[in-house]
């Protein structure tokens, strides 16, 4: 079965932004793009496919109406107050949220309308996050007697620590401008350039190497959670393997020849 049909257009649309750019779109915008169990499956089966298609070299993330995505489904998990349920459905979020992680194109959220709780973690969880003027931003679940603890993981990897407590702890909505301030997204710009700003980043990816940008991705985040020697060597195993790539040894040629480079499989 292709990979289109297994995504339900209920919940998931698959589209072609430019050659190599993939857009999946959250399609639950009467619900603000809430992940639902079945959104969190068809966003996880979707990921972990286009991860084995090097023809892909960026995937944007968006979603469909007013939101970008709201977070969890609360009617959903209040129907099931369950403690064996509730880890279950967490564990299957994470799931979804470390595909993102894991493969080896960059992800770029396309944000506008509101993130919030789980939606904001999904921003914080992207590679890189573009973001209308009008977005906002929170991890609002302590307003309901819930910490985002879940997503203060992801939070707590993008922000300074007593700006994410500040956002966890009470709940409050930030907007765009603060968002990048606090590095959160890297870009704001109006509303009717949200587009356009997704596609130009999305062209400067695509025109890299591929094999450069999965090993630079992988290694990013592997390093992160090392002691600083661990990562200094990790990373520099990484680039010894990546100079031996055709790629780079064309880039460097061409570098020194004083000429653009010609790339045979970017």
């Amino acid at each position: 079965m292709a990979e289109s049909d297994k995504l339900s257009p209920a919940l998931l649309s698959r589209s072609e932004d430019a050659p190599g750019v993939v857009r999946l779109t959250l399609m639950r915008p009467d619900a603000f793009n809430a992940l639902s169990e079945g959104l969190l499956d068809a966003l996880t089966d979707a990921l972990r496919a286009i991860a084995s298609e090097p023809a892909v070299r960026v995937v944007v993330l968006a979603g469909a109406g007013r939101a970008f995505c709201a977070g969890h489904d609360l009617r959903e998990m209040r129907a099931s107050p369950d403690h064996g349920y509730y880890r279950a459905l967490f564990e299957r979020c994470t799931r979804m949220m470390m595909a993102i992680q894991r493969m080896p194109q960059p992800v770029i959220a396309r944000v506008h309308g509101i993130a919030t709780a789980a939606g904001c973690q999904l921003v914080a969880m992207c590679d890189l996050a573009v973001a209308a003027e009008d977005a906002r931003f929170a991890v609002s679940g302590v307003n309901l007697g819930l910490f985002c603890s879940t997503p203060g993981v992801a939070l707590s990897r993008n922000l300074g620590r007593k700006q994410a407590m500040e956002m966890l702890l009470t709940g409050e909505m930030i907007s765009a401008a603060q968002a990048q301030e606090r590095g959160l997204v890297n870009r704001v710009v109006p509303h009717d350039r949200l587009d356009a700003e997704v596609a130009a980043l999305a062209a400067s990816i695509c025109a890299k190497p591929a094999a450069a940008v999965a090993a630079g991705k992988g290694l990013f985040y592997r390093q992160l959670e090392m002691g600083i020697e661990a990562a200094y060597q990790l990373a520099g195993n990484t680039m010894a393997c990546n100079m031996m790539d055709e790629s780079a040894l064309e880039g460097v040629q061409a570098f020194l020849e004083k000429r653009p480079p010609t790339w045979r499989n970017r």
